[in-house]
């Protein structure tokens, strides 16, 4: 045997012999060393940063190991001041909403009133948010009426919490109601898939001149839907009005997504209908987001067991990928960059990246689930 096939075969049996929750860790450590925690980019409070802390929180409580609470608490203190208020961020914007959720767990553990004051200065922008003629939320102040699905990752999570914590119940309601909207808007009826956007005016560029929709159902977009409403389920009352119906849609899309997953790899495409085509691509952080919520939804009862198989497969998928530097940290890839909406060559077009944040925040979230989860 040769050294680079003794090389690959060491890999290999890396790949096997690790559990999910020391992937997660793999993930966690190989963006430690890459980025000290203040010069996590962009240079903002923003959702990149805030998905990636996301998973590493969650990490952190799996695990108790505090280098990774210290390192979230470094990013969160470069950016909320010693007055509560946030370095750097755009306030008409959802994505700068997000990051948010990681001042809850630093309020708990060290009772400083200046997370709260931030809390309060980011959550209350939602109820003067600009909306569509139907109430839905902008997903950015220079996108008019624009609905995009990964707008309810970033405000859905951060306001239902936020209801509960502080008695301001009027959050439970009002993030329903979007999520309820924008699932009434972009659901298609024949293969049970969310598009990625909707305008009701109809001016975007992209939107159909008939109904507003995007054109195509991109990946990561549809993967944040159902990971928000999962995370807004361990916050919103068990009888609240619209838990069951929004029960309901969660488990229609996870079912609908089984018929998309490509059976040779366990992975995913990046335009998810349309694995036919020569030119898609198979992308890692919107199979991530998947196994993710289809292993979420089974251990808190929302799906049947049988839906875990899904999971592990493309848990496999992900990790089938995986790479490693020449100091041995994990490599991942095949990351769609950040994208807006457009048609089916624009996504196929997309550039992908290597260990960026929200490629790695999908990757962490999938791991931890899957520590979670036993065959059943």
């Amino acid at each position: 045997m040769s050294s680079s096939e003794a090389n690959m075969q060491t890999k290999h049996t890396e790949k096997e012999a690790r559990t999910p929750i020391q992937w997660a860790e793999k993930a966690c450590e190989a963006l430690m060393v890459k980025f000290e925690p203040e010069y996590l980019p962009p240079d903002r409070f923003h959702y990149h940063q805030g998905v990636f802390l996301s998973g590493m929180e969650k990490c952190w409580r799996e695990t108790k190991n505090n280098k990774y609470y210290d390192y979230i608490k470094r990013w969160v203190d470069s950016q909320v001041l010693t007055d509560g208020s946030i370095k750097k961020y755009n306030p008409d914007e959802l994505d700068d909403i997000q990051p948010g959720v990681l001042l809850f767990n630093l309020l708990e553990q060290t009772g400083d009133e200046r997370y709260k004051e931030a809390l309060y200065t980011l959550v209350p922008l939602l109820k003067s948010w600009r909306t569509n003629p139907s109430g839905g939320f902008w997903h950015k102040g220079h996108y008019p009426n624009q609905m995009w699905l990964d707008g309810l990752y970033m405000a859905g999570p951060i306001a239902v919490q936020f209801g509960k914590i502080f008695g301001e119940s009027e959050y439970f309601d009002m993030m329903t109601y979007q999520a309820i909207l924008m699932e009434k808007h972009t659901k298609d009826s024949n293969t049970g898939l969310l598009y990625h956007g909707w305008d009701e005016t109809k001016s975007a560029a992209w939107a159909d001149p008939a109904t507003g929709l995007a054109p195509e159902f991109w990946g990561r977009a549809i993967g944040w839907y159902p990971v928000a409403l999962l995370e807004m389920f361990e916050y919103l009352p068990e009888n609240h009005k619209d838990k069951a119906q929004l029960t309901n849609i969660l488990q229609n899309l996870l079912i609908a997504l089984t018929h998309y997953q490509d059976t040779a790899t366990g992975l995913w495409y990046q335009v998810v209908d349309k694995g036919d085509m020569e030119d898609n691509w198979l992308e890692s952080s919107c199979t991530a987001l998947y196994v993710h919520a289809i292993a979420k939804a089974v251990r808190l009862g929302y799906l049947d067991a049988k839906y875990l198989d899904y999971a592990w497969k493309g848990y496999q998928g992900v990790i089938d990928t995986l790479k490693f530097d020449e100091n041995g940290h994990v490599i991942i890839g095949q990351i769609c960059i950040g994208t807006g909406i457009g048609d089916y060559a624009h996504y196929i077009a997309r550039p992908t990246s290597e260990n960026d944040l929200h490629g790695a925040g999908a990757f962490i979230l999938m791991c931890v689930e899957m520590s979670l989860v036993k065959y059943q």
